[in-house]
């Protein structure tokens, strides 16, 4: 075409004028769509036309995340599925291991297989405790439960990997938003601890948003935090979930600010988590015990930071000691608080 082009004056012409009508048809900008853009249409088409069967409010982080992680996979393809993908959290220090694409799905897997199993729905692939025949016999602990099922399933391919793990993320929503209010409140066992039914989903979406990062970073693709909505109620639940963890770590001593004693319900030393940015707000922790009163009125220190970091931090993506904050007060109690946020994260 080129060299015809060189020689016919009249083809020449046209294709000038169709180069400058590409340019005006082609703007340049990013072919990356706008990761809200699904919610956008989902509260569209809701708004015109409500979901007879609606899927639970707290559902729908965990409904959001995985569908941004499976859109995320459908991009890469089946090329990407062993690259390399640093795992980080922080157990007493910063903690690291490496997995590939396919091993972290098969993690998401296993871990989201213990809220199956508290809706008593079958977990991926009954051949996974192949010794019992029964999948219920799994460890709780998480890691645990993640090194069964990809000794199971490791010679899967990358698609069967990703589809089984769809499957039952869709398998999950589905049964919840059948199942009615009653369902929120049921217990899903972790081992080490417990959460309402409706938290373990929100744990669900942080530790999903989490990884499809680590993946997204491992192979330098551009990912977005989750919907203002959403990522107020992933901050919301590990602000909950501090006390419990800055207590654990005054029982093992690893705490350096003195504690007071103070019943359940009476009025007690507080903190003021300020959050910062999409998703954030204000919270006032107790400091002396769980079951203890927080107000403004007993606050003794005050913590802002930005709602993205604070996730990194309750993931162990940032180290306790390198994360950026305003403080203000107690500086004791300060440290202690970041490094029970710190603390929350795991495998």
């Amino acid at each position: 075409m080129e060299t015809h082009l060189t020689d016919c004056a009249g083809c020449a012409d046209e294709a000038v004028r169709l180069r400058d009508a590409v340019g005006l048809l082609h703007q340049e900008e990013s072919l990356d769509l706008d990761p809200l853009l699904r919610v956008r249409v989902l509260e569209g088409c809701l708004g015109r036309r409500p979901a007879r069967i609606p899927v639970p409010e707290w559902a729908g982080p965990y409904d959001a995340e995985t569908a941004r992680l499976d859109a995320l996979l459908r991009d890469l393809g089946g090329s990407y599925w062993k690259a390399p993908v640093e795992l980080r959290w922080f157990d007493g220090a910063p903690v690291r291991r490496q997995l590939t694409v396919g091993e972290v799905i098969a993690h998401l897997t296993a871990v989201d297989s213990l809220v199956s199993r508290a809706l008593d729905l079958p977990a991926p692939g009954a051949e996974v405790a192949p010794r019992s025949g029964r999948p219920d016999l799994l460890p709780l602990d998480p890691w645990e439960r993640t090194a069964a099922h990809w000794t199971a399933h490791r010679d899967l391919s990358g698609a069967a990997l990703r589809t089984q793990w769809r499957e039952q993320s869709h398998n999950l929503v589905r049964t919840v938003s059948f199942a009615g209010r009653g369902a929120a409140g049921l217990d899903v066992d972790y081992g080490a601890f417990a959460l309402p039914l409706r938290d373990a989903f929100l744990d669900r979406a942080f530790e999903c948003w989490m990884h499809a990062w680590d993946i997204a970073e491992a192979v330098d693709y551009p990912y977005e935090p989750p919907a203002p909505r959403d990522l107020n109620r992933m901050v919301d639940l590990a602000a909950r979930m501090l006390p419990g963890a800055l207590a654990d770590r005054r029982r093992a001593g690893l705490a350096i600010s003195p504690a007071k004693l103070v019943a359940a319900g009476s009025p007690g030393r507080s903190l003021r988590l300020e959050i910062e940015g999409d998703g954030g707000g204000i919270w006032y922790l107790p400091l002396d015990s769980p079951g203890a009163a927080a107000s403004e009125k007993e606050m003794v220190a005050q913590v802002a930071m930005d709602s993205v970091e604070f996730c990194q931090l309750a993931a162990g993506h940032i180290e306790p000691e390198r994360i950026a904050l305003g403080q203000m007060g107690d500086r004791a109690v300060i440290r202690d608080v970041v490094f029970a946020t710190a603390s929350l994260s795991r495998i």
